[in-house]
Formats: C-alpha cells, structure tokens, sequence
C-alpha cells in the first residue's frame, strides 16, 4: 500500500459555522497524525458557503499549530488568484513558524465561480501567466541570487517543496517539464487520471527539486463499522456534489437513509460520474478498494478526501482507512 494523506476542505455543516469547521479541521489532523498520515492538505476554494478554508494560508497556520509533525499544506493555492511574491511570503512565513513541515501546491483554476473570479481581480490575466508565475514562485522560494532585486522576506531561500495539481493534461505537462511532483484531482474530475499519469511519468525531466516522477492521486473515502453506515454517510458528499451541478452550492446536508427520495436519476447520474473513485464501506471493503486503486494508477501516494456531516464519524472515517491501509 502507497503512502496516505489526507484532502480536507473545511466543511460547514447545516447548523454550524466557519468557526466550527475549522475547529474540527484541527481535530481531524490531529487523528491523522496520531494515525501516522503522511501530510494534510487544505484547499482554496471562494463563494463556497460549505467551505471553511478560502483563507488557506491562515486556515493551514491554524492546523499546523494544532499538531506536531505532520505535513500540513495546501491542495491547493490557486495561483492565478494570487501575485507569487505574495505567496512566496505567506508560505515562507508558515515554513518559519513549522520548519519542514509545510507544502504548497498550486492549482490553475480559479477555484470558483465566473462572477467570483472577477471579483477576485486577478484570475483571468494570471491564468495565462500559470507557467511563468510558478518559475517566479520558485525563485523567491529559492536562494536570493546575486543582483536580484525583488525577495520574498521571509521565504527565500526556504525551499517550500512545490507539487503541481490538476484535473485535466495541462499540469501534468508542466509538472513533468519541471520536474515536480504531480497530484490529479481525481475526487471530483476522474475522467483524465490515468491519462495525465501517462503523460506526466513519460515527460518528466529530473530536477533539482526531484530526481523521480512522483505522482498522488485524490480518491473519496468513506468508511465505517459497517458498509451500510459508510453508504449512508456518503450520502452527504452525494448532495453536496449536486448541488454544485445545480449552481447552489450550500452547507454540508445529514446524510439521508434513501439518496433517491432526494435527488432525481440524473443528478444521481452526474454524482455517480464524480465519484469514479470511490472506497465506501468497512475496514475490509475499503482496504480493497485502496489496493485497487493503487494498482490501476500506479501512485506513490494516495490522498483521502470526503465529507461526513458528523465530525466523530469523520474521525472514526480516518482511523479504519488507516488501519485498511496497512
């Protein structure tokens, strides 16, 4: 079994508030480190009102004070919604308060809705920028050079370990011409995984920062005491997923006992299309499904996400995955 990690996005629940999602964002990367996950990343997503973690930098200072010695980062920044000096610092400042314990990973989309991507100013002048802003991202993450005029303070010279993501063949390319590692959003966008995969290990060029594609994939995990609680814990992430289809994307729903009496053929459909990739069930049905997928893909990593309205069941969610996965 590849090494595990853990995706969250920082749920809001019906009922709750940021203030709580983001507390039990702590307590979830505290079980994942007590279970021995390898890294917790958090991602930047905007005008989501079911999603805590907009802010990701302050979201990912926040988890990383809560724990010790797990790696704690972001799924990513969306690059283009930020200037990379910017960025070079915000991280720089998490890499000097938890030395050798923070990631950053950069996504091109905007993370978003059309309206919100202008709000944010930036998206559509940086998205075309993606490629040469990551260099720029690396230089002032890099050593100051001799004559170099503009430094990330702090930042440079802390050498935040970059990983480039994406759900379609455009960052597997660059990752590979870079010679970064690669994480496929395939927990929402399964359609290209084995495809980017494919292209991302046939045109990797060794780097300073890598001398071996390594490669992670994103898989939906739900697991439980039994698999009919697993399947009905789903249920949450299932009404979720519609609910952007249907451009309303709201707080994260209880799960329901029958997923049909909510949603209709199609928008089940379409959720079933998203969840290609999926371990739902017992400690037992899990660990197969993970052995499977690792198997298909290939990856050196395998990063868990899934959203469970209950937080001691998301707890417990964790805990059997690890104990499947070893």
């Amino acid at each position: 079994m590849p090494v595990l990690s853990v995706l969250d996005l920082s749920p809001v629940v019906e009922g709750g508030d940021a203030a709580r999602a983001l507390s039990e964002s702590a307590r979830l990367a505290q079980t994942a480190e007590q279970a021995g996950y390898r890294r917790f990343w958090l991602a930047e997503h905007h005008n989501m009102p079911g999603i805590a973690s907009a802010a990701t930098a302050v979201a990912i200072g926040h988890v990383a004070g809560k724990t010790r010695t797990i790696r704690v980062g972001a799924g990513g920044i969306m690059l283009p919604n930020h200037a990379p000096l910017m960025v070079a610092e915000a991280f720089g400042t998490l890499a000097a308060l938890y030395p050798d314990r923070i990631d950053l990973g950069l996504g091109r989309a905007p993370g978003t809705d059309g309206p919100t991507a202008r709000a944010l100013r930036r998206y559509f002048d940086g998205a075309d920028r993606f490629p040469q802003d990551v260099l720029e991202l690396q230089g002032y993450l890099a050593p100051a050079v001799e004559g170099q005029r503009v430094a990330a303070w702090p930042g440079q010279g802390s050498n935040v370990p970059l990983w480039l993501l994406g759900s379609s063949l455009f960052s597997a390319e660059l990752a590979a011409q870079l010679g970064l590692p690669f994480a496929f959003a395939s927990h929402f966008a399964p359609e290209l995984l084995l495809q980017a995969l494919r292209t991302y290990r046939e045109g990797f060029r060794p780097s300073a920062a890598l001398a071996e594609p390594y490669a992670m994939a994103v898989i939906n995990v739900f697991a439980a005491d039994t698999t009919a609680e697993a399947r009905r814990l789903a249920t949450s992430m299932q009404m979720a997923f519609a609910n952007v289809v249907r451009g309303t994307p709201g707080r994260l729903k209880p799960p329901v006992d029958d997923i049909t009496a909510v949603l209709n053929d199609a928008e089940r459909a379409a959720v079933a299309s998203r969840l290609t990739y999926a371990a739902i069930g017992d400690g037992e049905t899990v660990g197969r499904s993970l052995r499977d997928f690792q198997a298909l893909t290939g990856v050196e990593e395998i990063m868990v996400t899934g959203m469970i309205h209950d937080v001691e069941a998301r707890l417990r969610s964790l805990e059997i995955t690890a104990d499947a996965g070893r």
